[in-house]
């Protein structure tokens, strides 16, 4: 939260994001990239010592398998670069003499994360070791200025086969297992285990394990886009304005962000524009601003994508001009980030 208790901007959440990222990052890179487990197109290394001919650079087949001169085909998916020198090195016996293969893992292509949305770097992240969500989070650079409070985490979407056991290897047995019992913690949501769906602000907040939960390879990440209000008509600072943290917005709200009503405003035939996010269908529902502004009718709340239209005191009754425009020129607006 911002001083004073204020709704956090996209820089404060960044902020914190990484210093949550720096007070888990793992201590021991080395030992965890030691425990990697190769998988199909994987780029590898191989040196055989004292037989330079023997030297090549391997992408792993989609079957798992490589194939170097002697040896033949050698299944590679599956095994840490430790364990396939020992395989090669077995295979070698029969045509040499106490061979020593190294085995150096070129290029991750088998572990792919992607993070989509509103972060700032999107793509896809190919991992060593199993990552968290805020380890992935801080991999994409952080939140974008548009990002919502709703992070979705997408288990195997981004493979076409089930994850195996080895892409899954050096994670421990626990966390193989979904983090969420049959009661979820608040904030989280599961869809038959295949996405889970996590409030970023307790993310971010709460400091509760639960909501950082593992990422696997094949996993797709996306970050939901902020809901937008906008304001148009006889104010002074006309937009659309950012829902931030899920906050609830009302048209009381909304206007104090617009920064008031200018002098000319028909208060008592402002409308609220909705639209139906399934139709596409809009609707629009009469207010008067003026009471609501007086406390002498309640106010009204509002949804992301409504548009309050407040009109011109020469604005024909009818407001169908009015409307019409303000909802092809609100999309042009300056958008707000409070």
């Amino acid at each position: 939260m911002r001083p004073g208790g204020g709704i956090p901007t996209t820089g404060d959440l960044n902020r914190r994001l990484d210093q949550l990222s720096a007070s888990i990052a793992n201590p021991e890179p080395d030992a965890s990239a030691a425990e990697y487990r190769i998988g199909t197109n994987d780029v590898l290394e191989i040196n055989v010592f004292g037989a330079q001919e023997l030297n090549q650079k391997v992408r792993v087949s989609a079957a798992g398998d490589i194939s170097m001169p002697l040896a033949g085909a050698v299944k590679a998916s599956g095994l840490t670069a430790q364990e396939l020198e020992s395989t090669l090195e077995n295979k070698l016996r029969v045509y040499m003499n106490e061979p020593h293969v190294g085995v150096f893992v070129a290029s991750v292509e088998s572990h792919p994360v992607s993070v989509l949305g509103e972060v700032n770097k999107p793509g896809v992240f190919q991992v060593r070791a199993p990552k968290t969500l805020l380890e992935m989070l801080s991999m994409a650079q952080g939140l974008a200025d548009d990002a919502g409070n709703t992070v979705l985490v997408m288990r195997g979407a981004g493979l076409r086969e089930k994850p195996s056991e080895a892409h899954l290897a050096g994670v421990s047995e626990p966390e193989k297992t979904s983090p969420l019992g049959p009661s979820n913690a608040d904030g989280i949501t599961t869809d038959g285990q295949k996405t889970i769906d996590i409030d970023l602000k307790l993310l971010l907040d709460s400091g509760d394990p639960r909501y950082n939960v593992p990422i696997y390879p094949g996993d797709i990440i996306k970050v939901t886009k902020a809901g937008i209000v906008y304001v148009v008509g006889s104010v002074k600072r006309p937009g659309g304005f950012v829902m931030r943290s899920n906050e609830e917005m009302s048209i009381l709200k909304a206007i104090a962000l617009a920064e008031g009503v200018n002098d000319t405003a028909a208060k008592s035939r402002t409308r609220i524009i909705h639209t139906d996010e399934i139709s596409g269908r809009r609707s629009e529902t009469p207010v008067d601003l003026g009471k609501i502004l007086a406390g002498k009718a309640p106010d009204q709340p509002l949804k992301p994508a409504d548009i309050v239209f407040v009109p011109r005191s020469n604005t024909k009754s009818a407001l169908i001009k009015g409307t019409e425009t303000s909802i092809a020129t609100a999309s042009g607006f300056v958008i707000f980030h409070p």
